[in-house]
């Protein structure tokens, strides 16, 4: 949680991004029927995913304008940064997954890597979704927060492009059992 705090910190508009994120995976991973202990997991994989934010300079993470292809080169290195971070914690191996391939897209257009469908990570195509769904229902240094017909309608869209479309489904679903659009506010 330090360590998630620490990244939230380097930015008033994504503050609290990182457990929102993580609650929201692992509330998939609950709608899958996923165990208590691999709920736990892609929690704490959530709570870091964003890790390699901490080698960004706060010019380019703060930045209210469009990044230059330079400073979209930079920001993109925070997946490497992050899995060699995590690298580290032999305990948990797999808490860098998260980190690596959230930026990953399921037709294989993402970041770092390029890989697609499901060679990426099942965690990470999960949290992909999870990362997508904060980033829209947060406000951000360019924007408010989206109206929820909105969002529903862009994970819509992003499913089988930028998002695994079973894990897409899933999140449409939460989308519309939350009439009073209250899942955001976590």
């Amino acid at each position: 949680m330090a360590l998630a705090k620490t990244v939230d910190a380097k930015d008033r508009y994504t503050r609290g991004h990182s457990q929102r994120v993580a609650t929201y995976a692992k509330f998939l991973a609950y709608r899958l029927g996923w165990s208590d202990e691999e709920q736990k997991r892609i929690y704490y994989m959530g709570l870091l995913h964003d890790i390699g934010k901490i080698g960004i300079p706060e010019a380019i993470l703060r930045k209210t304008s469009r990044l230059t292809d330079e400073e979209y080169t930079v920001i993109k290195q925070r997946t490497i940064i992050g899995y060699n971070i995590l690298n580290y914690v032999a305990e948990f191996p797999e808490l860098k997954i998260g980190a690596r391939w959230h930026h990953e897209r399921y037709d294989g257009t993402g970041y770092p890597d390029g890989i697609k469908g499901d060679t990426i990570p099942v965690y990470a195509r999960i949290i992909a979704v999870a990362d997508t769904y904060d980033a829209m229902t947060s406000k951000r240094s360019y924007r408010d927060i989206l109206p929820q017909d909105v969002v529903r309608k862009e994970i819509a869209k992003a499913s089988g492009q930028q998002l695994d479309p079973k894990y897409a489904d899933i999140m449409i679903l939460i989308i519309d059992s939350d009439k009073d659009y209250r899942l955001h506010e976590q």
